[in-house]
């Protein structure tokens, strides 16, 4: 699948990348902050979009509803540290294909894409 890795934090998008190239993933991009996902969204047309929630300047919850508003079709797998049932009830209501609670291994990533196939 073609993913694009958004998370204000390098490191855990280098490890995504990593994680996703070597299941045959092809990561068109990485973004660290909502405007630039959004403008990576709309350049590189994504399959598949993990997307953290807590980030500089537009949080997650908003940049998931702008993707789905614009590609309806488009797959958001969430990357969270509150596991909290109101939280994964909004993200659900939102259109968030999976959520991932972090810290999160390399078998909930992959569990994850083989629920969103």
């Amino acid at each position: 699948m073609k993913v694009l890795i958004v998370d204000d934090n390098a490191s855990t998008r280098e490890m995504l990348a990593i994680s996703l190239q070597r299941a045959g993933h092809e990561v068109l991009g990485e973004a660290e902050d909502g405007k630039s996902a959004l403008k990576a969204f709309v350049e590189l047309r994504p399959e598949v979009v993990l997307l953290d929630i807590i980030m500089p300047g537009i949080s997650g919850l908003v940049v998931l509803e702008e993707m789905r508003r614009m590609a309806p079709a488009v797959k958001v797998i969430m990357l969270t540290a509150v596991d909290q049932d109101d939280v994964t009830m909004e993200l659900r209501s939102k259109g968030a294909a999976e959520i991932i609670f972090k810290p999160f291994s390399q078998e909930d990533l992959r569990k994850a894409f083989e629920r969103i196939k």
